[in-house]
């Protein structure tokens, strides 16, 4: 049978060096010996399901950035929006991924005003209605699939674990699951915690903030709240992952929190992530679930394999292998034994082309080294474009990657 599309060699988790064909839009099948009307050859290449970013913010908002000219070269085909958007504001993140190459479902902010500006939004309480989060949610399932809800002193103020109380409610009416953000206290994080269900979700699992190796976090990972990484501008340590994963506290899924402050560092994208956890020790197999198969569980999402049937949602990446710099959200150093550099990535069998990023907003602060950093991003990336597209075999040729940004 010919497939629309073969990617032929690479090495694919779970099957070894196989093929993989795509048809119509989705995974047609895995094995040798596959034919296509397009075949390209990726020997040597690892190939893995698209990656799903759990925790990202695409806007509209204070903190929202455009996912389509940072996904084509990193492997990210969903970008889960953590609650950017509330019930006010929904319509307008509708409209704003209406539009994207890649795929955006969402988590409903319980504050109806959403992330607006920079914090506050769960302070008014009147902001938290609980009736119009259910209406919202109900009338938007194809987009919303989870509720979020901040926690720490600058978001809620005097409230307390309130807003936390109400998004559970939201969550437990619609049969959702709730992301719950952890930062300075008060709150404090047992509070936080013991409220959660098997299936809900900490994001900033390994922050130096929180304190987040005590009894209550053992309890709430026994019970099946998922811990999810979260890196962002200040909720990765890694010190607190080794101890983590020390104690057998693995985290479910790795996210970045990429937004407007945390895309030109410390974070990047997913794949620098996913290599920062394999710097302290966790398998890159278990990273790659936890960026692929685990985050499409826990909110019911489509793909994160790539099963017969599932959608042709790929990545293409080269593992280059040696001792890789990384750093965390406090400044502290950890060799990595790998990093995974993108080739090329399908969203529904369709090859995401390069795409040039838009200025960064002005109310976002910026180093002469970030300033420097994008305008040689720029001038990469305007060269590539201006490249005539090369060789139907070989993706680094048809569609070479811009240089591997320094972390």
């Amino acid at each position: 049978m010919t497939h629309d599309l073969v990617l032929a060699g690479g090495r694919v988790p779970g099957h070894g060096v196989a093929d993989v064909a795509v048809r119509a839009g989705r995974v047609a099948a895995v094995g040798p010996g596959l034919t296509g009307a397009v075949v390209h050859d990726v020997t040597g290449r690892l190939v893995t399901p698209g990656l799903i970013d759990l925790h990202t913010h695409v806007g509209p908002g204070y903190w929202g950035i455009d996912p389509d000219p940072i996904a084509w070269y990193t492997g990210v085909t969903t970008w889960v929006d953590a609650g950017s958007a509330g019930a006010y504001t929904l319509d307008g993140l509708r409209r704003t991924v209406s539009g994207l190459g890649v795929r955006v479902p969402a988590l409903l902010n319980v504050s109806a005003v959403g992330l607006a500006g920079r914090t506050g939004e769960s302070r008014d309480l009147a902001n938290c209605d609980v009736g119009l989060a259910v209406d919202t949610v109900l009338a938007n399932r194809d987009l919303v699939r989870g509720i979020k809800v901040r926690i720490d002193h600058e978001t809620v103020g005097v409230n307390g674990v309130e807003p936390l109380r109400r998004g559970l409610a939201v969550a437990a009416t619609c049969g959702i699951p709730v992301m719950v953000h952890i930062g300075t206290t008060p709150p404090a994080l047992d509070d936080v915690l013991d409220l959660l269900r098997p299936g809900d979700i900490v994001t900033h699992c390994a922050s130096g903030i929180a304190a987040p190796l005590g009894p209550a976090v053992r309890d709430a990972y026994g019970r099946g709240v998922l811990m999810d990484i979260g890196h962002g501008s200040g909720g990765f340590a890694f010190e607190v992952a080794e101890a983590q994963l020390g104690a057998g506290l693995t985290p479910y899924t790795i996210s970045t929190d990429l937004h407007a402050r945390s895309v030109h560092g410390p974070v990047f994208d997913l794949p620098t992530t996913i290599a920062k956890l394999v710097a302290v020790g966790l398998p890159l197999d278990d990273a790659l679930a936890a960026a692929t198969v685990h985050p499409a569980r826990a909110l019911g999402l489509p793909g994160g394999t790539l099963d017969v049937g599932a959608p042709a949602d790929i990545a293409v990446f080269r593992v280059e292998e040696g001792r890789f710099e990384m750093v965390d959200a406090h400044r502290q150093v950890r060799q990595a034994p790998l990093r995974l550099v993108n080739e090329a990535t399908y969203v529904g069998g369709r090859l995401l082309p390069p795409r040039l990023p838009a200025p960064s907003p002005p109310w976002i602060p910026l180093t002469d080294a970030q300033r420097a950093a994008l305008a040689r991003r720029e001038h990469d990336i305007r060269t590539l474009l201006a490249t005539p597209l090369v060789g139907a075999d070989g993706l680094a040729e048809q569609f070479p990657r811009p240089p591997t940004r320094s972390t």
